[in-house]
């Protein structure tokens, strides 16, 4: 199943400027039997060469695997990681994700993302610009 840009974010909450050069596609939720009030996740996410997402955060722990391509990732506070398909990422729910981006200007990345999260919450939400 592919959703459009726009349906995903009024979905997920995510902002245009969040998902700058991304497709997500959904691929699953499903609530969690072992937790009531909670849901498992399960999309895709590609990045067009160059692309990247703004800063963000998940209120869910995260789990990423990539699948083609290279993407360059990092939450606040952590090491910059550049992975490739095969590796995997991962967020807890108070991390700030600060850089997901496609390592390559010449190639597509995408990976899968797995993430566990209070029903009804939104996927991403955005870091606010404290600077302002």
């Amino acid at each position: 199943m592919r959703i459009h840009m726009a349906a995903l974010m009024l979905l997920t909450g995510c902002t245009l400027a969040q998902a700058q050069d991304a497709n997500v596609t959904p691929l699953m939720e499903q609530a969690l039997a072992a937790k009531s009030g909670h849901d498992v996740t399960m999309l895709t996410v590609e990045y067009a060469p160059g692309g990247s997402s703004k800063p963000h955060r998940h209120d869910a722990q995260v789990f990423v695997y990539v699948l083609d391509g290279a993407v360059t990732m990092q939450v606040k506070g952590g090491p910059l990681r550049t992975l490739k398909p095969g590796d995997t990422f991962n967020e807890a729910p108070n991390d700030e994700h600060i850089v997901s981006a496609n390592a390559s200007k010449t190639q597509p990345a995408k990976f899968l993302v797995f993430m566990i999260k209070s029903a009804n919450a939104p996927t991403t939400l955005p870091v606010e610009d404290k600077t302002k």
